[in-house]
């Protein structure tokens, strides 16, 4: 494989044969545009919006709330530290008719040290497995991350302006 300009190509001698197309890549471009692609950069994007509002790198295990006096407070729980991983959640302080529980609200775990951040549930007590089924087939799960994270990207940035941030929260007693 040589590069011709910005396009990769074959370089072979007359009768040979590439084993697999799949091994030979046209187009960079492609691979960067790619679903798993565009997933890891939200994950990424979410971690950085995460820092920038709360510093989660600071935060000791607890309930803190967020209030900038518009009348919709944000809890914000450190559920889990450990040295390479937080646990978070982020949820308003309204209760869903149904169950009872916080809505809306995102399970959050954050590796450190990959700088990435993904939700792992938007549903109070609910795992991946027990809302898509134990067999989901891989794009109904990647569709399913990439709605929470889309979810998680935007409700960031919404707190951001809404006056949400480090300088907000408050430690709740421990109850």
């Amino acid at each position: 494989i040589i590069r011709r300009g910005d396009d990769l190509v074959q370089a072979r001698r007359p009768g040979t044969r590439c084993y697999s197309r799949a091994m030979f890549v046209a187009n960079r471009k492609a691979i960067a545009s790619g679903r798993f692609a565009y997933l890891m950069a939200l994950y990424a994007e979410n971690y950085w919006r995460l820092v920038g509002l709360f510093g989660p790198d600071r935060l000791v295990r607890g309930e803190y709330l967020s209030s900038v006096g518009d009348g919709i407070d944000l809890r914000v729980s450190m559920l889990e530290r450990q040295p390479y991983t937080l646990d978070l959640c982020l949820s308003y302080l309204f209760e869903d008719d149904a169950t009872g529980r916080p809505d809306p609200s995102a399970h959050v775990r954050v590796y450190r040290d990959a700088r990435v951040a993904e939700v792992t549930t938007c549903h109070y007590g609910s795992r991946l497995e027990d809302l898509l089924g134990r067999h989901a087939d891989t794009r109904t799960v990647y569709d399913h991350r990439l709605r929470m994270n889309a979810f998680l990207d935007k409700w960031l940035a919404y707190l951001g302006e809404r006056g949400h941030g480090r300088f907000t929260l408050q430690p709740l007693p421990a109850a």
